[in-house]
């Protein structure tokens, strides 16, 4: 008399679970047989430690062990099901190629069926993906960020740094030590000293053709001051080895001491300015030179910039408009255009190309304060802010942004390359990040107790004219930092 169906099916659950008793016999048999053989060992082996302590480490390595021995069981499972469904998504895939035209309802399931396997197989594959696309990127072309000089002598954080556009390339830097100083890029020695403010200076830029400097100062004044210096000769360069720009620096987060920096004693100074711009009623926290450099423009704490002539030290325009404080404020290379960045969470972008229309765009694409926008040789503005991000602007259409760039830190006055169009993004955190205007980080800078800034970076600057340096960052450790970066070609265009 044939079985029922209940019959059979309790038949086959008392089968299973004897198997599964008979397999845990077996391997509760092994474990007693392995620790037999591992008491065996001990007492063979000669060791200092307590015979309890050897025996739970060899427990614990026998656990490790089986976790391991089960993974690699259900990594091979996983394989041969990977193979199955590629086997079913192949078949599948000639079978409904070949197939009538007009039986559209086979082929939509066909391609629903398919869709699915497909998706499988991606989510199956994605983890081991990405860390076969990560080791690829270890292994390729790596960019190269080597520290190649250090300027120390300001007994204060610097706040902005700026090079020369004309010959002798010099450095310049803007200290809250009421002092700006230029340097010699290749030798790091200080060439002048200005003395003429009355309180912090906030920032520093250059005439784009004479050898002239406009300085902004908490002393509620803009000083434009004429230099000349001397270049001494150019020493050779310590042989820095170098170090690729990525994460596997050794990154402290331990303060260094701050040791008493001796000042250049044998550094002349200036302690006149040529001009003197007065007009705000508050911190004059930047200055930047328009195109052909005979305006400048100056942002206040008083919530408005001030444009003046350079010749008669007259304000010709007030730009007002801001919210809040201005933090920052920056020229275009080739247009009389002007953009402005405010506490308010905005920036403003100013058009003096036609001299009877002043037209003023207010872009609000930030949540905290915009520290610094600037713009590129092109078409482009880039903006940092406070709220750790970064953002790219088409100057044709800037409604929203082409890119966005997410950090973990505040950023301070950014600067872009003119070559290569790489942003320098200097952190809170004392970190330097070097992005390229899609918003693919190409490399970070690298920081250890041995070299880097120890603490935040304020600033940062491009030039890409001087052999030796092609970039400087500030901070509030009292030091400049000139390095070489080296981004390939092929890992720019990844």
């Amino acid at each position: 008399m044939p079985e029922s169906g209940s019959s059979a099916a309790s038949r086959q659950a008392k089968q299973k679970r004897k198997s599964h008793s008979l397999s845990i016999r077996r391997t509760n048999s092994t474990e007693q047989d392995r620790s037999g053989l591992q008491r065996d060992m001990l007492e063979g082996q000669d060791s200092k430690l307590p015979l309890s302590l050897r025996s739970n480490l060899l427990d614990l390595f026998s656990q490790i062990e089986r976790e391991f021995e089960n993974l690699y069981i259900e990594n091979l499972e996983l394989r041969r099901e990977i193979d199955t469904l590629n086997d079913r998504l192949a078949a599948e895939g000639q079978t409904f190629e070949g197939a009538d035209l007009a039986k559209g309802a086979l082929k939509t399931k066909a391609s629903h069926s398919t869709s699915q396997l497909s998706q499988k197989l991606k989510t199956t594959y994605k983890a081991s993906t990405s860390k076969i696309v990560s080791s690829f990127k270890a292994t390729t072309t790596r960019a190269v960020c080597q520290l190649v000089k250090e300027y120390a002598g300001h007994r204060d954080g610097i706040w902005d740094l700026s090079v020369t556009r004309t010959q002798p390339m010099v450095l310049g830097t803007a200290s809250a030590d009421h002092t700006a100083m230029l340097w010699s890029i290749e030798t790091g020695k200080c060439l002048l000293k200005y003395l003429g403010h009355q309180g912090s200076v906030n920032s520093i830029k250059f005439h784009p053709t004479e050898q002239m400097a406009l300085t902004a100062s908490g002393d509620q004044t803009a000083h434009i001051w004429r230099y000349m210096v001397q270049l001494p000769t150019p020493q050779p360069v310590a042989d820095i080895s170098q170090t690729p720009c990525e994460d596997d620096v050794d990154f402290s987060d331990k303060d260094d001491a701050d040791g008493e920096v001796e000042g250049p004693n044998d550094c002349p100074s200036i302690r006149v300015a040529t001009t003197t711009l007065r007009s705000h009623q508050g911190v004059v926290i930047a200055a930047d030179w328009l195109v052909g450099g005979k305006q400048v423009v100056t942002a206040s704490w008083d919530r408005a910039a001030n444009l003046y002539d350079v010749e008669t030290s007259e304000l010709v325009h007030s730009l007002t408009g801001h919210d809040q404080e201005l933090t920052h404020c920056c020229t275009h290379p080739n247009q009389r255009l002007v953009v402005t960045s405010s506490r308010d969470t905005t920036f403003r972008l100013w058009d003096f190309r036609d001299p009877s229309i002043h037209s003023v765009n207010v872009f609000q694409g930030h949540t905290d304060t915009v520290t610094s926008a600037v713009f590129t040789v092109g078409d482009n503005v880039v903006s940092g802010s406070d709220d750790r991000t970064v953002k790219v602007w088409d100057l044709k259409n800037m409604r929203s942004p082409i890119a966005t760039i997410r950090t973990d830190s505040a950023v301070n006055r950014i600067s872009v390359s003119v070559n290569q169009k790489i942003i320098a993004l200097p952190h809170d955190n004392r970190q330097v990040r070097l992005f390229d205007m899609s918003g693919v980080r190409l490399a970070r800078l690298p920081r250890s107790n041995r070299q880097g800034h120890r603490r935040m970076v304020c600033c940062s600057a491009w030039c890409e004219d001087n052999a030796t340096c092609n970039l400087f960052t500030c901070g509030f450790d009292r030091q400049a930092i000139g390095w070489n970066i080296n981004i390939p070609a092929l890992l720019q265009e990844k």
